[in-house]
């Protein structure tokens, strides 16, 4: 990383930390508190959402002032950097308040181009995926490595991942359907896990829809680094939000892309 790079990944380690603090007292906690966000549907928050942010919001405040944030809790705030920071700090509350380890800190970086650093962290397992700068790390309970995306290039070969089986309208998920059976083994809920196993060479494909920008970034700057691919379902750039298709390679991103390209979305 050049000396920039070092800074922002010192000040995100130290957000990451702040965040682990503030979430796990709350993690698998009788009685927590939670709201429902979503009318007609089920989209929680809790009181750890919440924390982590303002946490993470203390952390930036103090070493990166001018910086600009997103988050998905507090929302933007200007700066004058050029740089903004986008910032999920439980990406997967359902998973959260079931109780299942996989949900993560999503901490992300970008410029006018899009995220140039980001870090997936899992704060219960205790594993830390950082990508920046072409290279792409993991820390945790075995130790520190390396990361490098799944060298399988056939699709018949491949896992996929999503978070939820109905992936967004009928049409998108007429689009997912058409990817996954073609592919070994399909597997769901896992939020922005799916990612970091991706970025780790465990698997070979993500697809989601309906995400935001703290959804995505973090994973792309993760997954890029490790040398994978990540674009919206026709190619394009996927920083925004929306549909993502994540890849380990662009041999299996592309009959990925063909498949879903077939189907009217």
């Amino acid at each position: 990383m050049n000396e920039r790079l070092q800074d922002i990944d010192s000040v995100a380690n130290r957000m990451a930390d702040a965040a682990r603090t503030a979430i796990l007292p709350h993690f698998r906690a009788t009685g927590l508190l939670q709201e429902n966000k979503l009318a007609g549907g089920y989209d929680p928050v809790t009181e750890a959402d919440r924390a982590a942010e303002r946490s993470m919001r203390e952390v930036l405040a103090k070493a990166r002032p001018d910086d600009a944030i997103l988050g998905e809790e507090f929302g933007a705030s200007a700066g004058t950097s050029g740089l903004t920071w986008v910032l999920d700090p439980i990406d997967g509350t359902r998973g959260f308040v079931s109780g299942t380890p996989t949900w993560g800190v999503l901490i992300a970086v970008s410029d006018e181009t899009g995220p140039i650093y980001g870090m997936i962290d899992q704060p219960y397992i205790g594993e830390r995926f950082v990508g920046a700068g072409g290279m792409a790390h993991m820390s945790g309970p075995h130790g520190n490595r390396s990361l490098k995306t799944s060298g399988i290039r056939d699709l018949s070969e491949a896992t996929l991942f999503t978070t939820f089986p109905e992936v967004g309208t009928q049409e998108e998920g007429a689009a997912f359907r058409a990817v996954s059976q073609h592919v070994r083994l399909t597997r769901y809920g896992m939020d922005c896990y799916a990612y970091a196993l991706l970025a780790a060479g465990q698997i070979e494909l993500v697809i989601e829809a309906g995400l935001q920008a703290y959804d995505i970034q973090a994973p792309i700057a993760v997954i890029e680094a490790a040398g994978g691919i990540v674009t919206d379902w026709r190619g394009g750039p996927a920083h925004g939000g929306g549909r993502a298709l994540a890849a380990a390679n662009r041999d299996i991103h592309a009959r990925a892309l063909e498949l879903l390209r077939n189907v009217p979305t």
